[in-house]
C-alpha cells in the first residue's frame, strides 16, 4: 500500500486578504446603518429650527436645551422597569 502526501503548505496571504475585505465590508456596512439613525442633538436641531428658532437666537438655545433633556429622558431606561417576582 503506498499513500502519497501533497504539498500541505497554505497560501495564507489570500486567506488574509479575504477576511480582510469581509471586515472592511462590514465596517462599512455598519457605518452606513449607523449613520442613518442620527443623534439626540441633530433631532433636537431639527425640531426647533422646523418650528421656526433661528440657530443661534436666545429662543433657539432655550427650545435646543429642552428637547435635548426630552429626548434624552425618552431614551433613557425607566427605573421602575426592573423585574418583579410574578405571585401567580
Amino acid at each position: 500500500m503506498h499513500i502519497a502526501f501533497m504539498n500541505t503548505s497554505v497560501d495564507t496571504s489570500n486567506a488574509s486578504a479575504k477576511i480582510r475585505r469581509i471586515g472592511i465590508g462590514l465596517i462599512s456596512m455598519a457605518t452606513i446603518l449607523l449613520s442613518a439613525c442620527g443623534t439626540v442633538e441633530s433631532a433636537a436641531r431639527d425640531d426647533c429650527t422646523s418650528i421656526g428658532w433661528s440657530i443661534g437666537s436666545a429662543g433657539y438655545e432655550d427650545c435646543f436645551r429642552a428637547r435635548v433633556r426630552e429626548r434624552n429622558m425618552d431614551y433613557s431606561r425607566p427605573s421602575d422597569l426592573e423585574p418583579k417576582p410574578s405571585l401567580i
